[in-house]
């Protein structure tokens, strides 16, 4: 197998994966096996149809659906080894090249996390607290006590001071799953996206746009916040952990749960970094 890496500058990783013929004719030759020995015939038993016989009763789309599920996983997981890649979402496959008595060309977009620049936060944080505390009094206007910073306000002060590229296949995987989310909530509506789309004087490209610019927003903050945790020393002990799951309502949420430790672990992370930040 041969493998080639292109980092282009919009963050998306792209491998080009070669792999010989003769790895992919022997994967064939397993896949039409198996596939023959679920064959029946009049006058042969199941699994004993001569091979030539049997050929011309499979599905040739199907062997070669079965053939790419079986290289694939198998091919990329040695690419992104042999690269030293982490990547941080699933990739998107492109065929290239797939024809007989020829060397298959596979090419995956991924992306691993990207790099964050957090820029003095705790400074901006500060300064965007006391323009609050500091507002002028004037005759006449009744005292008011300070308001505190609300959450969208951390979130933007912190956001100002952030750079970090999110990868286009990043926003675009988000991008697809709420538009899939959308197609859902209309069809419980009984509308269609057409009918959506006019009733909120919207169109599909002004959609994507928005969940574009949407998604890229929260990819970087749920970055950022990740890298202040990083850079702070924040974490998630397992005392943490039962304490929450204990806080379920319900036996049902508690199991829910425990079985997401993992998920639940980052978002105590995130809550305890968010109130470190709102305590500066």
């Amino acid at each position: 197998m041969i493998t080639a890496l292109e980092k282009p500058s919009n963050g998306t990783i792209i491998l080009t994966i070669t792999i010989p013929w003769a790895e992919v004719a022997e994967t064939k030759e397993s896949v039409i096996t198996e596939l023959t020995k679920n064959i029946e015939l009049p006058g042969f038993r199941k699994g004993k149809v001569p091979r030539d016989v049997a050929l011309k009763k499979l599905d040739q789309s199907k062997i070669y659906e079965d053939v790419i599920q079986k290289l694939l996983p198998k091919s990329y997981q040695e690419a992104i080894k042999e690269h030293n890649l982490h990547p941080i979402v699933f990739p998107k496959i492109e065929m290239v090249e797939a024809k007989e008595e020829k060397d298959w060309v596979i090419r995956a977009h991924t992306a691993e996390k990207p790099e964050v620049t957090l820029g003095d936060y705790k400074q901006a944080i500060r300064e965007a607290k006391s323009g609050k505390q500091n507002k002028i009094w004037k005759p006449g206007e009744v005292e008011k006590k300070p308001e505190p910073m609300t959450i969208g306000e951390l979130l933007d002060t912190l956001l100002s001071t952030v750079k970090c590229q999110i990868p286009d296949i990043l926003i675009e995987t988000e991008v697809n799953r709420g538009l899939s989310d959308l197609i859902d909530q209309t069809k419980k509506l009984g509308l269609s996206v057409d009918q959506y789309l006019s009733s909120t004087g919207k169109t599909a490209e002004s959609i994507r746009n928005e969940y574009g610019e949407n998604s890229r927003r929260t990819l970087t903050l749920e970055f950022a916040i990740e890298s202040v945790a990083d850079k702070e020393s924040i974490f998630v002990s397992d005392s943490d952990i039962e304490s929450a799951i204990k806080a379920a309502k319900t036996p049902q949420e508690q199991e829910n749960l425990t079985k997401e430790r993992y998920y639940l672990a980052s978002i105590l992370r995130r809550q305890k970094t968010l109130d470190f930040l709102a305590a500066l």
